[in-house]
């Protein structure tokens, strides 16, 4: 019989939030163009516009910040609950909105919670999810959000033929069912056994590695036991340099991590695919493309399927690589769509439009820069989309983990407020020449990726200190750093009985813990320890 729970189902599960960023990504796209929407709040332009986009980076940022503590304090699991009820009350005011100040309060609630759950999904995760698939099961959030982002889409393409207020107080009541589906869920998955270590909680520490991989929960699995003791020696380790996780965080050991981390959100940004999730039927429809809504949802579309083969191969084919191929490939398509605006196109006539320059009497052109369009949100999918929320994670040690990803998810959301508030009067200002910037941020990403950024593919959570401090130039990781292989010879170790148990009563431990198991044993004799440790406090 299958076993209903597994490392993948908890992760596609847990990966609604996800589908709820998604949500918020094109919450506004099939609403922006309805008369009913332009009607009811002033048809805002520009600036106005681009603060209610932004409400929810906004939101993103404190809620991001503030899952640096939630997420070591209350786990991981708890944060996210709580900010799935935050997306409830503010997805509610902005159904109900009365105003633009409701409906960006609204918003700033419902961004609270993607902020958490942006910082704290990919960390569960990475904690739950075996070396081997790690990126595989990290990248489901990215598909997950694909998938928001196309059926809030669809649900408001379908409410635009509506005649009444409904066209864009149904598709924001509706983003409430996931976010309920995920708080009453996520209390039947197991938290994170890296937390439950960082809280000294190991007997179900090593239940819930038994459950997550293997198909009979067999404690006694050496694969499991040698998992177990590499994350109880990493503990060991990090409480043994008695260092505060906030000031390790900028000290000189850490501070490449984090600004590498903080680096890959925030290139992510300013590379324009995103911004172009929010704004994309503006420029199709500058661009002439005859119904551009159902133009955009096929962009949507592009987005989901391009996302398939990174969850399929990118344990494979690396992170690092994956990001150099992605920033050319979206270089090539922004400076293309930027040389046709600049070329075919000219002046809007009609005023009070969202964009300045428009393409008209050349179907050809439009078609161009449609087909640049799905090619830049393909090759995004496909790369930086989901390597931004696994490489964070994956690259902090578990002391400064939750500190390290809030503080460059943050980064990733000012730079998407920033941008958010900027796109749609850049667009109004420099026109085609914003796409000539978003292509030069691409060289500049591609730049820092070949110098900076090393590959991290197979390598346990517990071994990317090696990664970080074996002072060669980290470019050299170009074809990948092989895996040393620690893990399975731990294992082997286990099963050929050449770890042994310190005696009971002098067996190492952490300061006033009891049930450590310090010196894991092999095989069988696990519950034997554990029997004779319970005889000796007895006794």
């Amino acid at each position: 019989m299958v076993r209903v729970l597994s490392v993948y189902t908890i992760s596609a599960f847990v990966s609604l939030g996800g589908l709820l960023y998604g949500f918020e990504i094109s919450s506004m796209s099939g609403i922006l163009t309805t008369e009913q929407y332009k009607n009811y709040y002033g048809n805002p332009l520009g600036i106005r516009q681009g603060g209610i986009t932004g409400a929810i980076a906004a939101g993103a940022v404190v809620g991001a910040l503030s899952s640096s503590f939630l997420g070591d304090w209350l786990s991981r699991k708890v944060t996210i609950q709580f900010g799935s009820v935050l997306w409830c009350i503010g997805a509610i005011l902005q159904a109900s909105s009365t105003g633009i100040p409701m409906l960006v309060i609204g918003r700033f609630l419902a961004g609270l919670c993607i902020g958490m759950t942006s910082a704290l999904v990919p960390i569960y995760q990475s904690e739950i999810a075996p070396r081997k698939i790690r990126g595989r099961v990290v990248a489901l959030q990215h598909f997950a959000l694909a998938c928001g982002i196309l059926i809030q889409y669809l649900i408001q393409y379908g409410c635009s033929f509506l005649d009444s207020q409904a066209v864009f107080r149904l598709p924001w009541a509706i983003q409430t069912i996931p976010s309920i589906l995920l708080f009453i869920g996520l209390f039947w998955l197991p938290r994170s056994p890296r937390w439950l270590a960082s809280k000294d909680r190991w007997d179900e520490v090593l239940h819930i590695l038994a459950f997550l991989r293997t198909p009979d929960c067999d404690i006694n699995d050496p694969l499991v036991l040698a998992e177990y003791k590499e994350i109880e020696d990493q503990i060991r380790i990090e409480r043994e340099e008695q260092s505060s996780s906030y000031r390790e965080l900028f000290g000189k050991k850490m501070r490449k991590r984090l600004f590498i981390a903080m680096a890959v959100q925030c290139l992510s940004q300013l590379i324009g695919v995103n911004m172009l999730l929010y704004f994309a039927i503006y420029v199709l429809a500058a661009a002439g493309i005859p119904n551009e809504r159902l133009a955009t949802s096929i962009y949507y579309i592009i987005f989901i399927m391009s996302t398939i083969p990174t969850i399929l191969w990118t344990d494979h084919w690396g992170r690092r690589s994956s990001l150099l191929i992605g920033s050319l490939s979206i270089a090539f398509c922004m400076y293309l769509i930027g040389g046709i605006f600049a070329r075919f196109g000219g002046p809007n006539p009609v005023p009070n439009q969202p964009y300045t320059w428009i393409i008209t009497g050349n179907p050809a052109a439009g078609r161009c820069i449609q087909a640049s369009l799905y090619l830049s949100s393909a090759a995004h999918a496909a790369s930086w989309g989901p390597i931004e929320w696994m490489y964070p994670p994956e690259i902090s040690p578990l002391r400064v983990r939750c500190k390290a990803v809030a503080l460059s998810t943050t980064t990733n959301w000012i730079t998407n407020l920033a941008y958010s508030l900027a796109t749609l009067p850049l667009l109004l200002e420099i026109s085609w020449r914003l796409f000539f910037i978003f292509g030069s941020s691409n060289v500049v990403a591609f730049v820092y990726v070949w110098l900076r950024v090393p590959e991290t593919k197979q390598r346990t959570l517990e071994e990317m200190g090696e990664v970080f401090d074996h002072g060669d130039p980290l470019w050299r990781s170009f074809a990948g750093t092989p895996y040393s292989g620690r893990l399975d010879l731990l294992a082997k170790d286990f099963q050929e009985g050449k770890i042994s148990i310190h005696p009971p009563g002098q067996a190492e431990r952490f300061d006033d813990v009891e049930g450590t198991l310090c010196g894991l044993v092999p095989s069988a004799a696990v519950s034997d320890f554990r029997q004779q440790r319970h005889n000796d406090k007895t006794s």
